[in-house]
């Protein structure tokens, strides 16, 4: 009888790096070293956008990193974060702690109960039933209104608005929107349909772009992702329901080029260490970038108005416009953050050119404006229907409110949404008069509560106010008594 051999494989091969090197990823939670935070150390093999998966772990349950430092030389990634929970305390709930350790420890991707957790995450698409919804992207040349139009879109396309994330900045408009209709079941034409609805709506734009020009029409753009769980959509594995929303929601910013905005009427700032001033409630937001020959790496520094998430949008930034972070340290001061990142392109060059510097620069000052919350937020809450955010948004848009971002969820039966708004005139503080005739016409005969937040943004109304004819007609009278006294009597 013929033999027959192969050649001999351990079983263990497999785990040899391991069993020499230790575990690809440990994972440290230390709620000891200090009192006031919670410090999170992960250790693990490097890859691309390592450190984009960790900070989006940590901001998925709202986490607060108030300080942080992160080196990742040699293939090896090692990162210390220092955290509090929404409430500025150490983080205490254990059901959390086990989410970021499952989360953080699994290379190919957040464990099946880590998901579970998430799902209670307003920024993340959570539909009970995902393959009876489709996504929808939109990005376009932005208008007073336009959000308005869209869902009012929507609502007579029979279209109910399970979710929606929208984002406004510098004239344009991003928009991520979860629908739910029946007609959409593998039905291409009715998604065509829908297509083209939006992107007319998105296209009828008159007005002059930021830059003088006519609006270019190849920036407004409506996708469908079809419905999910199909696989039939090559969107699906890079849209929105596989990534985060916001990363999506910077990615279609980036697209339409919101960091070349206007000019918002003064010189930009400084870019050098000292670059930071004073200007109205505070320093304005600096980005510079200096050359570290020794190492070859490019050092981009940050100095602006600490907030939540803050780390997220310029980490997701880098990692986007595919630059590789090495080093970075993060720390904030008196309400404050300062951020380092050294850099290089993923094909492993520094930045060379000016023009390279000067588009990074924009496109993170860019980046940390759009989640600025502007002008008065508004939470509404009502029993969820189609076209309920379209009569929202008309409220708002015929009381001369503007959405400047939106977020809107179902729980249940109700509809939970989020918006920050501001005066036609682009102001941020909205007269309270403006407020409470909007919050009378949304208690009809179906009520939509509504609650209003940053109350120091809102004018106090006037005791004695007059309309504008009045105004002008008190105006005449005395401007025609001064002219009359300054003739002399005819005797």
């Amino acid at each position: 009888m013929k033999k027959i051999c192969w050649p001999y494989f351990d079983p263990e091969f497999d785990n040899l790096p391991e069993r020499i090197y230790g575990p690809t990823c440990r994972v440290c939670i230390d709620n000891e070293t200090w009192e006031d935070c919670t410090i999170v150390k992960v250790d693990s093999v490097n890859k691309q956008g390592l450190l984009l998966e960790v900070v989006q772990v940590l901001t998925d349950v709202n986490l607060t990193i108030t300080k942080s430092y992160i080196s990742s030389d040699a293939g090896w990634f090692m990162d210390v974060f220092h955290v509090k929970d929404e409430h500025g305390n150490k983080l205490t709930d254990q059901k959390v702690i086990n989410y970021i350790q499952k989360a953080l420890s699994t290379s190919t991707g957040t464990p099946d109960s880590a998901k579970a957790y998430t799902n209670n995450n307003p920024t993340l698409f959570s539909p009970t039933n995902p393959t009876d919804h489709t996504t929808i992207e939109m990005t376009g040349t932005d208008r007073p209104g336009l959000f308005s139009e869209i869902s009012a879109a929507l609502a007579d396309l029979h279209c109910n608005i399970v979710e929606a994330h929208a984002w406004s900045h510098n004239a344009r408009l991003a928009c991520v929107a979860q629908i739910s209709d029946q007609s959409t079941d593998h039905n291409p034409r009715r998604l065509a349909t829908i297509e083209d609805h939006l992107i007319t709506v998105l296209r009828a734009t008159t007005a002059l772009s930021p830059c003088g020009k006519e609006p270019n029409n190849g920036q407004q753009e409506v996708k469908t992702i079809g419905l999910l769980g199909s696989g039939d959509h090559n969107y699906v594995h890079q849209g929105t329901m596989s990534t985060n929303v916001e990363r999506r929601l910077h990615q279609l910013m980036l697209s339409v080029r919101d960091f070349d905005g206007p000019n918002d009427g003064h010189e930009s700032s400084p870019r050098t260490p000292l670059g930071l001033y004073s200007e109205g409630e505070g320093r304005k937001t600096v980005v510079w970038i200096e050359s570290c020959e020794e190492k070859g790496y490019s050092m981009v520094s940050i100095e602006c108005k600490d907030r939540r998430r803050l780390m997220f949008d310029t980490v997701c930034t880098l990692t986007d416009m595919q630059y590789v972070i090495f080093h970075a340290s993060a720390s904030g001061q008196d309400g404050y953050a300062f951020q380092e990142y050294f850099i290089r392109h993923i094909d492993g060059d520094a930045l060379c050119t000016q023009s390279e510097k000067e588009r990074v620069i924009k496109c993170l000052e860019a980046a940390i404006e759009r989640r600025v919350s502007e002008g008065i937020r508004l939470e509404l809450c009502a029993d969820d229907r189609i076209g309920l955010l379209s009569d929202i948004t008309r409220v708002l848009r015929e009381n001369g409110l503007v959405v400047v971002r939106a977020d809107v969820a179902t729980q249940g039966e109700k509809s939970i949404n989020a918006f920050y708004v501001r005066d036609i005139s682009g102001n941020e503080v909205v007269d309270m008069d403006i407020v409470e005739s909007m919050k009378r016409e949304l208690m009809g005969s179906n009520p939509i509560y509504v609650q209003v937040k940053n109350d120091t943004r809102i004018r106090p109304s006037s005791p004695e106010r007059s309309s504008p004819l009045s105004n002008f007609g008190d105006m005449l009278k005395s401007q025609l008594e001064r002219l009359s006294n300054n003739f002399a009597k005819i005797k």
